[in-house]
């Protein structure tokens, strides 16, 4: 219901850029252009340490200025029409990642949030974005669904602050692919989505809890990484 209001509200309500803070627009003209030019800038990341376990990961834009901002603002303060922007970025790091040709449908698994996350901000922020970045790839005429079959086993703490081990322990054995769920995978591509990627814990855990119910991960795609785990030299 939160949710629904905060749409309402954006309609009638004035509003600053969510990238630059220019007044009565929830995005300029030149912050879009920004995201656009991430979007089309797509390529591979590695967070250093490695975690074992971590699928190849595309992410489309790095975590910076307007991209950053735009992610804040759609994730923590409900400005759920910038889930459009943010789709078509994370769509152009799907097709980094590839697969969902020749008939082979292509899945696309939102990592979850904590449902106490999620009442308190009202939406799913990864699982909406998923949504648009899928139907923009359809489209394209990319076969792709967004299947949303992850869940939290137990309690994680924030990871905010966390060095990349403690990372790791805090998400270990945290995800799950639940009952006869895990037939849904069968025979399908599968690619990890997430907003953001920083040491890649949480986006191992997911591979590893979707291997497990059978699923073959082909890659991870995320809208934003770091600007310094991008790989430049395509390796």
């Amino acid at each position: 219901m939160r949710g629904v209001w905060r749409e309402l509200a954006g309609l009638v309500l004035p509003v600053d850029c969510a990238g630059c803070g220019q007044p009565r627009t929830e995005l300029c003209a030149e912050c879009r252009r920004a995201l656009w030019r991430g979007g089309r800038g797509a390529g591979r990341v590695r967070p250093w340490p490695v975690p074992a376990g971590l699928p190849r990961v595309w992410a489309g834009a790095p975590y910076a200025d307007e991209v950053r901002a735009v992610l804040l603002a759609h994730k923590e303060r409900g400005a759920l029409r910038l889930a459009t922007p943010l789709g078509a970025v994370l769509a152009g790091a799907v097709r980094g990642v590839g697969g969902g040709g020749g008939g082979t449908p292509l899945l696309l698994v939102p990592v979850p949030s904590a449902r106490k996350a999620v009442a308190g901000r009202g939406h799913d922020p990864v699982r909406r974005i998923a949504w648009v970045a899928a139907a923009e790839l359809r489209r394209a005429g990319r076969g792709v669904r967004v299947l949303a079959v992850l869940r939290q086993r137990r309690a994680v703490a924030d990871q905010a602050g966390l060095a990349a081990r403690q990372r790791l322990l805090n998400v270990a054995g945290a995800l799950e692919v639940p009952g006869a769920a895990g037939r849904l995978l069968t025979g399908a591509r599968v690619v990890l989505v997430d907003d953001l990627v920083t040491t890649g814990a949480t986006l191992a855990e997911a591979a590893r809890a979707l291997r497990a119910a059978g699923g073959r991960v082909v890659g991870a795609a995320v809208v934003a990484a770091p600007r310094s785990s991008f790989l430049f030299n395509g390796s």
